[in-house]
């Protein structure tokens, strides 16, 4: 399946506004239909006011995929 992404890595942007790379741990079909992606980053980013070390990026959201 194409939108399986897990053990990729893969750079895109999370929340429109933060550009993320890392490593997907999970790649998932969410209700409706949706794909989502949990993404162990390469390195933490403060997003707002929190420290993140993981995202949920939208399939329609990841930009690039590295084999």
């Amino acid at each position: 399946m194409s939108w399986v992404l897990e053990g990729m890595r893969v750079r895109g942007t999370y929340l429109d506004e933060f550009p993320v790379v890392g490593t997907v741990t999970l790649s998932r079909v969410c209700y409706g239909g949706a794909v989502n992606h949990h993404v162990r980053l390469d390195t933490p980013m403060r997003v707002y006011s929190a420290i993140r070390e993981t995202v949920i990026l939208d399939h329609k959201n990841v930009e690039q995929v590295y084999g």
